[in-house]
């Protein structure tokens, strides 16, 4: 991989050879406290360009800046109205300039732009009045892996928070217990109670992957919407998992977003290590996503998925989300309920391919941080599930997943009014062994 600039500074230095160098500027002094007045023409033109309307013109950017090529540019509506643009430019050298525009009733409210060079580096993000709030950036390894992002001072001298991407993972010991397989966008493996509740091997080593790094660290990070404002939320579902079944042994597998199909190395790997339970709180609207994934699961009758409905207001046997909607004979399908037993808002439901509703709103987490807090959704009442599934087998440990899945559907009971879910709603799945 070519090597990446580890600094603004070099970053800067880097961009100077070219004869856009201008534009980069732009995106980086606009962050230092100077009046557009002291900028010399080309970055002024530019700011020009990004923070005054009309935002839904495209052709503005080529006639302030005719030596960039625009690649994109996609407006969306809120309401009637334009109200979001993305356009995306490509400088002589290759570097890619996103920048989006969210301006709601016509009224600006950010400016944000990312520069990747050649992978993504700078993030600066402003106010309604163009003014800088928040720069980012991102550190590489020597091999170019994605190690730490950084929130800097609006001078760009000063680092106020950093981020890690890919720690190591320290050496542990193996709690044993009930061994559940999650698959999500991996797990805060530093911090307690995560660490005392991680598969161990005879080293101490963690028992687990990451298939989107393809490595042994599945850590915490979802960089699917924005590699600089990452997402987080295989921890908190995890923690839900570990509180209401203290006897759980976990594997944490992180999704593999760049290729889904390794979704079958993942159960082959819980097959490996003898796994009966695995919690899977996510899901896509995409079948090609999901059916390498299905054809593995059938291969493997005796583990059970528990698998989330997913958060789009919708009837999924009409609208479907897979792989809830694939009818795999070895899943429980999960849905959020309220704690009267009413549909949760905004969660998903069909009574044929969703299978119980469980309370999973203002549910109990720890973060990825290890902070406290509250959390609502299918996600939250997937592990709820898992955990019940835990505590029977810790309670009968010669059953599989079959008989798994009988036990914990015949606790749903039927509930009045139109059928939402396959089998019914558990009010208290902590209710029992």
């Amino acid at each position: 991989m070519t090597a990446i600039p580890p600094t603004f500074r070099e970053l800067i230095a880097s961009f100077n050879k070219f004869a856009l160098r201008g534009v980069f500027c732009l995106l980086i002094l606009s962050a230092l406290p100077a009046s557009a007045d002291a900028l010399p023409d080309r970055i002024t033109a530019l700011l020009a360009v990004a923070c005054n309307a009309p935002y839904s013109d495209p052709q503005r950017f080529r006639s302030a800046l005719s030596d960039i090529k625009i690649i994109s540019h996609t407006v969306n509506a809120m309401g009637d109205a334009p109200g979001r643009t993305k356009t995306v430019l490509i400088d002589a050298d290759g570097s890619e300039i996103q920048i989006s525009a969210l301006f709601p009733t016509g009224r600006l409210r950010r400016i944000g732009i990312e520069i990747s060079y050649p992978a993504p580096r700078l993030s600066v993000n402003t106010d309604h009045m163009c003014r800088v709030t928040e720069v980012r950036d991102i550190l590489y390894t020597p091999q170019g892996i994605a190690d730490v992002v950084r929130v800097l001072s609006v001078d760009m001298q000063t680092t106020l928070s950093e981020e890690p991407l890919n720690p190591p993972v320290p050496i542990g010991k193996d709690p044993g217990g009930i061994t559940v397989g999650v698959i999500d966008s991996g797990i805060n493996y530093t911090v307690a109670p995560f660490q005392d509740h991680l598969a161990r091997d005879g080293d101490g080593k963690l028992v687990g992957r990451d298939l989107w790094d393809m490595d042994d660290r599945p850590f915490d990070v979802d960089t699917s919407r924005s590699p600089f404002f990452p997402l987080h939320h295989g921890s908190a579902v995890a923690s839900v998992l570990i509180r209401e079944a203290p006897m759980v042994r976990v594997i944490p597998v992180r999704y593999p977003r760049p290729d889904m199909a390794r979704l079958a190395d993942a159960v082959t790997f819980f097959a490996v290590h003898d796994v009966r339970i695995v919690n899977m709180a996510m899901g896509s609207n995409s079948v090609d996503d999901w059916t390498v994934f299905a054809a593995a699961a059938k291969q493997h009758p005796n583990m059970l998925f528990i698998i989330s409905a997913g958060n789009n207001g919708r009837d999924i046997d009409q609208v479907p989300v897979y792989p809830a909607a694939m009818d795999l004979p070895n899943t429980i399908v999960v849905t959020s309920s309220t704690l009267d037993g009413r549909l949760a808002q905004g969660s998903n439901w069909g009574a044929t391919h969703v299978d119980i509703m469980v309370p999973g709103e203002r549910v109990d987490v720890i973060d990825h941080r290890g902070a406290v807090g509250k959390a609502s959704g299918s996600s939250f009442a997937v592990p709820r599930v898992s955990a019940l599934a835990v505590r029977l087998l810790a309670a009968n440990p010669d059953w599989q997943g079959p008989a798994l899945r009988d036990a914990i559907l015949k606790r749903a009971r039927a509930l009045d009014g139109p059928q939402r879910v396959r089998f019914g709603w558990i009010p208290d799945p902590t209710d029992g062994p």
